[in-house]
């Protein structure tokens, strides 16, 4: 099977930084698209940012020029640079992957457990 593993989140002061990371293991044929997404208590789960295998990356508008996704395909990892947080980009973060498991097959869409971003003073 396949795991995808966050790590990064934590409590941080507005204006601060933090950087997620998530690692894909397990199997992996080859990875598509990679995103991370966010849920806060009692709304929807929503995209914050995706990137291409290619690297073309695209963001939702709350996060443009404070996010930065970037990945490493040789790792099959994501990683998500926040800077300048604000109170309401806190959230469970979850990370997301489009994976083939063999050669022949149609991807499947994997989600990470989430890690807990708390931006507060």
């Amino acid at each position: 099977q396949v795991q995808l593993v966050e790590s990064g989140g934590g409590l941080v002061q507005p204006g601060g930084s933090l950087r997620l990371s998530c690692a894909a293991s397990g199997n992996i044929f080859s990875i598509g698209n990679m995103g991370w997404y966010r849920q806060a208590p009692g709304k929807q789960r929503e995209l914050v940012a995706v990137i291409s295998s290619g690297r073309s990356t695209d963001y939702a508008d709350s996060v443009k020029g404070r996010f930065t996704i970037s990945r490493d395909n040789a790792k099959n990892t994501v990683h998500l640079q926040m800077n300048s947080l604000k109170p309401e980009d806190t959230a469970v973060y979850y990370c997301n992957a489009d994976i083939r498991n063999r050669i022949w097959s149609t991807p499947n869409i994997y989600w990470g457990q989430g890690t807990q971003v708390t931006v507060s003073s």
